[in-house]
Formats: C-alpha cells, sequence, structure tokens
C-alpha cells in the first residue's frame, strides 16, 4: 500500500483551487511505461477568465524514484517519528496567451511579474515569434512559468494546502487577464 494517495492528492488541489478562484477544465494523467513517471495535468481558469484568452496549465511531475524512497524512509521510521524531509515532486505553472499583435516588452512584464509573483512563486517570462510563411509578420506569443517543490511530508502529514501559491497564481493570471486586451488589439 503507497504511503502517498497521489491521485486523492490532485483532486484536493482540484477542490482547493476551485475554493481560491478557479474553474477546473480539464485533467490528464500520464504514465510512461517503462520509467512508471508519472505526470498529472490540470487545465485552469480563473473564474473571471472563462473564454478569455489566458489559459493556466498546472502540471505535477510524480518521479517514482522519489516516491519509493520515501516511503522507504517512512516505512523504516519507529511509529511516533515524524517523516523526513527533503522529499519533493516537481509542480509546474504555465500561462499561455494567443498570438499577441501589440505583445509587451518582455523586460517590463517580467519586473511587473516579479512584483506579483513575489519571492514565493518566482516566474519566467518568455516569448516565441514564429512565422507561417517567408512573406507573413511574425506572431509572438507569451508564455509565463512557474515552479514550486510540493513536499511529499506535507502531504502525508496533510499539511500541504498550497493557499499562498493558488492566491499568487490568481494574482499572476488577473494581471494577465487585465493587460491582455491591449496586447491583442491590432
Amino acid at each position: 500500500m503507497a504511503v502517498i494517495d497521489v491521485p486523492g492528492f490532485v483532486a484536493d488541489l482540484k477542490d482547493h483551487s476551485a475554493e481560491h478562484g478557479f474553474h477546473v477544465h480539464d485533467e490528464r494523467h500520464f504514465v510512461e511505461t517503462y520509467s512508471l513517471q508519472q505526470s498529472w495535468e490540470v487545465d485552469l481558469h480563473p473564474e473571471e477568465g472563462c473564454g478569455g484568452p489566458l489559459d493556466l496549465h498546472l502540471t505535477l511531475e510524480v518521479e517514482p524514484r522519489a516516491l519509493l524512497a520515501f516511503e522507504d524512509a517512512v516505512m523504516a521510521l519507529p511509529e511516533d517519528a515524524d517523516p523526513p524531509e527533503g522529499f519533493d515532486f516537481p509542480m509546474s505553472f504555465t500561462w499561455t496567451l494567443p498570438p499577441l499583435p501589440n505583445g509587451p516588452d518582455l523586460l517590463r512584464l517580467a519586473i511587473d511579474l516579479a512584483g506579483v509573483g513575489g519571492i514565493e512563486l518566482p516566474l519566467e517570462v518568455s516569448a516565441i515569434d514564429s512565422f507561417a510563411s517567408a512573406t507573413d509578420g511574425s506572431e509572438r506569443r507569451i508564455s509565463v512559468v512557474a515552479h514550486y517543490p510540493v513536499s511529499l511530508t506535507r502531504i502525508l502529514s496533510g499539511e500541504e494546502f498550497l493557499c499562498e501559491v493558488l492566491e499568487r497564481c490568481l494574482a499572476v493570471s488577473k494581471f494577465l487577464l487585465d493587460a491582455s486586451p491591449a496586447w491583442l488589439l491590432d
């Protein structure tokens, strides 16, 4: 029997994100057959952003070696001992926007978003310029990514609530939703 119920944690995470103002639109679970690496993906939108230009994609990577090492460490503990620290699953939040005819200055956007995400949720801002053909103009797509380690110890003890992270994600989402109309003008 597994020490941590990962599907249960993902279900609780979806419920918890709804409590923080998100709508859950889709969920996917992938298992890599050779390594048994698992990936849980959840598509979210802020409540006021449904049907809008912003997509938020949450990904939880479940590394089987980390999970098994954590289970071995927990099973080796005496009954009244606290679970060991240092075992994490990586979680990513990825915000994407459609092609932006009037895209923002990336440095300015990165500086503005750094204040929104804070040190609790460092954000990476990137853009891709693509050309459909040599005679067409470029299309710029903006992507914002945040990485957060999810503690297995806190999941086991029922303390991994992610409230602060979800509130920061909501603030980033609202910032991008508020700014996107000017970027989408042709």
